[in-house]
């Protein structure tokens, strides 16, 4: 069963949906909910420590554009941070793919603590598509 705080968020994201689509612009729900994944100082630290790395960005034009990842729909946010936590060893592999493929430069802790102790993770339940079309999907690498 549904929170009363999802429930209320539905009923304005709805109230919302409505107001646009009738001023011309169409909103559709997305069965989903969304992780945005935002680095933390040690992956900063671990970016400037690759060899030959001359990729001077700050932690915080790091988390400016984040990888976000749609989840399962829930009612809970823990349920969000359970599937995370069930797909974390993916995720942080492809976080450290996207900067360098070569696995020997990545570090030596991948464990789920390293990866929370690397990386902040919103759990946001409301998704909204302000596209017309169908949404194209593809698989990511197998990491």
């Amino acid at each position: 069963m549904p929170s009363t705080r999802h429930f209320v968020l539905r009923v304005l994201a709805a109230t919302m949906a409505a107001k646009l689509t009738s001023e011309g612009s169409a909103m559709y729900f997305v069965d989903r909910s969304v992780a945005v994944i935002k680095p933390k100082e040690p992956f900063h630290q671990w970016l400037h420590a690759v060899p030959g790395n001359d990729v001077d960005l700050t932690l915080d034009s790091l988390r400016s554009d984040c990888t976000v990842i749609l989840l399962p729909e829930f009612v809970d946010p823990e349920e969000g941070v359970a599937h995370v936590d069930e797909i974390y060893s993916q995720l942080f592999k492809m976080e450290l793919a996207s900067w360098y493929e070569d696995e020997s430069l990545w570090p030596t802790d991948l464990s789920l603590k390293a990866f929370w102790e690397w990386f902040d993770i919103e759990i946001h339940s409301t998704v909204l598509d302000s596209v017309e079309g169908d949404i194209t999907n593809m698989p990511a690498n197998d990491l």
